[in-house]
Formats: structure tokens, sequence, C-alpha cells
């Protein structure tokens, strides 16, 4: 069914420094198929004050946060939920005549990728990153059950606070320990970034993983992905990520759970 806008259609939006087309294709495909008078809009914008006030004003129904705004954001609402509270990120906005909640669907899906995956609990990781993301990765890690890890940032504070509360050690520099589990939160390896072309780790660290995880969405095949599966390992990527949260996004802005087959579908879509 082809919608068409019109007065009483409800705008959903991201907000993110470098916007792209999957949530925008993956809302829109959803929308159409299952006749929601919706539309989804990607931007971007350098005041984020004045970018919620304009999602209250405006009444424009919900909002995905991405980097680097999952922190930022907090301050801006009325309302955190149990998700996003826990973690002190958020990536999704709902507005209610006015009030905004902010939630974390980031969370929800690195708990169901580490499980879909059968990620084994004794592996040590090294997770690279300090901001949002990295807050719901290791969280999820953390409740989860994987209890050998390690915090890789640069910026100490931030790192070692990260790594503190979670019960992990933090390290500013790679170490001589091998780790399974490789997981980088980090912008190392986007389009469009200073470090698109670069490895979030070093060729030795994933010649002696298991398994390397990029939250990195765009491209989906990130220099890290792309060395993993060259070298023979489990790989698991950002476009995964993104799907799973945008599901979740999608029913916290409609009131409406997509069938799996209506949810492939739209990930088939939005990656076209």
């Amino acid at each position: 069914m082809q919608m068409h806008p019109n007065k009483d259609t409800q705008l959903c939006m991201s907000l993110s420094a470098r916007p792209g087309n999957f949530g925008l294709r993956f809302h829109n495909h959803l929308y159409e198929q299952l006749g929601l008078n919706f539309y989804y809009k990607a931007f971007s914008s350098q005041d984020l004050p004045g970018a919620v006030a304009g999602i209250r004003a405006l009444g424009i129904r919900g909002c995905g946060v991405s980097m680097p705004f999952k922190e930022a954001a907090i301050a801006l609402v009325d309302e955190l939920d149990a998700s996003a509270a826990a973690i002190a990120s958020i990536n999704t906005i709902v507005n209610t005549a006015g009030h905004l909640k902010a939630y974390n669907t980031d969370y929800l899906a690195i708990a169901q990728l580490l499980d879909s995956h059968r990620v084994p609990k004794e592996y040590r990781f090294v997770l690279r990153g300090s901001g949002g993301m990295a807050k719901a990765v290791a969280s999820a890690l953390r409740d989860g059950g994987y209890r050998n890890g390690a915090i890789l940032a640069r910026n100490e504070r931030a790192g070692r606070a990260l790594a503190e509360a979670l019960g992990y050690t933090w390290q500013a520099q790679p170490d001589d320990l091998p780790a399974q589990l490789l997981i980088n939160v980090t912008p190392i390896g986007m389009s469009g970034g200073a470090q698109a072309d670069d490895l979030a780790f070093s060729g030795e660290a994933i010649a002696a993983a298991q398994i390397a995880f990029d939250v990195v969405a765009i491209p989906a095949e990130t220099p890290l992905i792309l060395r993993a599966r060259a070298e023979g390992k489990q790989v698991i990527t950002g476009l995964e990520v993104i799907a799973l949260q945008a599901l979740e996004q999608f029913v916290l802005y409609t009131g409406v759970r997509p069938t799996p087959a209506q949810f492939d579908a739209a990930v088939r879509f939005a990656r076209g």
C-alpha cells in the first residue's frame, strides 16, 4: 500500500553526525507495507538543543539518536526509560504530546546478537571505545555474563570510568594478551571519516581472535570485518546492530511489531 503524506502524517527522524539511508529506507518501507501514516527523514545538525527543541515544538513522533549525541541529548529530554538510565546513554526519543522520553534500543540489539551468534561467555574480549554506544555494548556484555574483558580507550577518564563501573580493566594501548572477541565501538572504519580505511585492531590481534564485532554500519563491510573474514573469523556486523535496534525503535514509535518476514524484507530493502 503506497502512502501519500497529508496533514495527519506523523514524522519520525534520525539525528546523526553522518546520516545514512538505512533507517530512512527501513522505516518507510515498513510504514508502506503496514499501511501506517508515518514518514521518516534523516537529519544532521550542529545545534543539538535546537534540534531537540524542534522535535518537541513540531510534534515529531520519534527520533533515532546516533554518535556523537547519545550522551549529550540526555539533558534535553524529560524522562529516561530504564534501558537508558542504567547506562546513561540514549539512542531513541519518543515524543508523546510534547513529553520526550528517551530509550536505548542499542543495548537490546547487542544482547540479542551475543545470544544469536552463540558467543562463548568465557571468551576474553577487548572493546575499543568509551562513548555512549560503548556503554551500551559493555553493559550488555556484563549483563550477559562476560566477565573477562578490557576497555581500550585513549581517553583515560572515560575509559577508566566505564571499565570500573562494569568490573573490567582499562588500557590506553593494545596489550599482548590474546583476546578471542574484538569489538570496535569507535568511528574507525566508518565511511566519510578520517579513519575510513583504518583497522580498529592490528592484524596480529585479528589473527589471534575468534570473533570480530564492529558496530560501524556504514559501510556494512568495514576494514575490520573484511580482514576478519579473510582470516576465516566469525564476524558480527554493524548492519545487524542497526537493523535490530531500528526494529525496536519502530515498535516504540508506532506501537506495531512487524512479523519476522516483514522485518527481513525491510532489512533487505534498506540494504539495497
